[in-house]
């Protein structure tokens, strides 16, 4: 049994790791675990422990679903939170409108819940994750350092695969490791 995702890997060129490092500085004596810019990646679908036999039914849906579907690019731009100012829980940076990205991921929930998964029914809300918020005491420079990112943009990402994470949880943060490739050629 392997803990895994699918997910489309961002490799961050300078002006998100520029944010990425300025949002840390500015909210450095708060309790946020923040993520490694080398785990940074656009979750398609979480789908938690998983048996070998039904990892291997996901990779077949994936080659199926991935090859031919096209390369494509999406923008990266603003920043924001998940929950609202008075709970705050996730520091992310929003994905531009995609019709490409929503179709992708349309066709891989469709193939998962076709393969038997129990997915959650929510709107996708594609986002890449910064950093996990444990303890918040000064709300006021969380809305300062986000106001900076507001609707800049930040990174077009070129998308030319798909890929099956397994997450390794440590104690020293997770371990995202690649446990197959899809072409989207």
């Amino acid at each position: 049994m392997k803990r895994i995702f699918i997910a489309l890997k961002i490799n961050p060129e300078a002006l998100l790791m520029r944010m990425h490092a300025s949002l840390k500085a500015l909210l450095g004596k708060e309790k946020i675990t923040w993520v490694d810019p080398a785990n940074i990646h656009l979750t398609l679908a979480f789908l938690g422990d998983t048996e070998d036999d039904l990892i291997k039914v996901v990779s077949i849906m994936l080659k199926k679903t991935c090859t031919g579907f096209g390369e494509f690019k999406f923008n990266l731009v603003g920043s924001g939170i998940f929950k609202n100012f008075d709970d705050p829980r996730i520091i992310w940076i929003g994905i531009e409108r995609n019709e490409k990205l929503l179709q992708l991921n349309n066709l891989i929930m469709t193939g998962l819940k076709d393969a038997g998964f129990k997915l959650e029914d929510r709107p996708y809300r594609p986002h890449l994750t910064l950093g996990r918020i444990k303890l918040l005491k000064d709300t006021n420079a969380l809305k300062t350092a986000l106001e900076e990112y507001k609707d800049k943009p930040v990174q077009q990402v070129h998308v030319e695969e798909v890929i099956l994470y397994e997450s390794i949880l440590k104690p020293t943060g997770p371990i995202y490791k690649p446990i197959g490739e899809f072409s989207l050629k």
